[in-house]
């Protein structure tokens, strides 16, 4: 059978539509779950009591349990208590609940790679905790823990393709709906795996520039 052309430019413009809902969810996503993730790791590395025990127990929980099982949660769980969530907003909500436990564990690891001399010497110039977080623990972590976060940024963008469960009209739904009605599996799986092509590599490229400046700023490699 012949590739279909003419199916793929006529609904050209409905996979344009989806991805550009997907970069939106999965930008909100990841960047809340940046957020969520420095905060935990902090936690993490002061050692607060209290809180560190939640922090600890909400990165098994992110980490061990699967997004669709979060999202079947949020979208059909939550609404019989009485709170009403929309489908994009438990799409963001569950995107950060999971990225947030990844992205605390890259930050910690980068933290936790940060010797006791730098902080010794930090503390012999006289800075306090917060000038020791920001120009002495914080920049040297961040170097570290690049790599792992550009993987958990590739991953969560990956993990949008699940979105179709709870109404979506993301990349994946789109490409479900349209086999259904058309069987066209060929071209509506060819669009699909370029489009995703398209918003990952881009980001894994720019990560990979990222790591090599920071490299070259720290070791002038």
């Amino acid at each position: 059978m012949a590739f279909n052309w003419d199916f793929i430019i006529k609904f050209l413009p409905n996979y344009g539509m989806a991805t550009l809902l997907t970069i939106r969810l999965a930008a909100f996503g990841i960047l809340l779950s940046v957020l969520l993730g420095v905060s935990c790791s902090l936690v993490l590395y002061f050692r607060v009591r209290v809180v560190g025990a939640i922090v600890r127990g909400y990165i098994e929980l992110s980490r061990n349990t699967p997004l669709l099982i979060q999202l079947f949660f949020l979208y059909y769980g939550i609404p019989k208590l009485g709170i009403l969530i929309s489908s994009h907003a438990c799409a963001i909500i569950g995107l950060t609940f999971l990225g947030g436990g990844y992205m605390a564990e890259a930050f910690r690891s980068g933290l936790e790679s940060v010797s006791k001399a730098q902080l010794e010497s930090g503390l012999s110039i006289g800075l306090n905790s917060f000038q020791m977080t920001r120009f002495v623990i914080f920049p040297q972590a961040l170097s570290v823990a690049v790599p792992a976060l550009g993987a958990n940024c590739i991953f969560l963008i990956k993990e949008t393709s699940v979105m179709s469960i709870i109404a979506i009209q993301d990349l994946m739904s789109l490409t479900k709906e349209l086999i259904g009605m058309y069987y066209n599996t060929v071209e509506t799986l060819t669009i699909l795996v370029i489009c995703y092509l398209l918003l990952l590599l881009p980001v894994s490229f720019l990560f990979l520039f990222i790591e090599r400046r920071l490299r070259y700023a720290e070791f002038g490699l």
